[in-house]
């Protein structure tokens, strides 16, 4: 079998597709990038409608974040989160569409 233009992916993409899919492993994550979908939340509010500690919550945002899954806006004392990459967004709804078939 001939491999017409295969280009190898650098160190840099392997280590980014692999920590978004590291992300989207996590079960407690999924559900954070579910709810901040299409809408900007607190972390009191995400916590609140998830039923999680308020520090889970912070810890795995703070993870979304560096990823640049997540980004944030802050208003007076409170920070607002939403979704960051219509990417990993629209990979994450084709999964969970495709589990939903069962």
């Amino acid at each position: 079998m001939e491999e017409k233009n295969y280009e190898a992916l650098d160190q840099e993409t392997l280590f980014l597709v692999s920590q978004t899919f590291k992300a989207l492993a996590d079960p407690t994550r999924i559900r954070i990038l579910h709810l901040l979908f299409d809408r900007e939340l607190s972390v009191s509010n995400i916590s609140e409608i998830l039923d999680l500690n308020q520090s889970n919550v912070s810890h795995q945002l703070r993870f979304l974040k560096n990823l640049r899954l997540v980004k944030y806006r802050r208003d007076g004392k409170t920070i607002y989160y939403s979704q960051d990459d219509e990417h990993v967004m629209k990979i994450l709804q084709q999964s969970i569409d495709h589990a939903s078939h069962h």
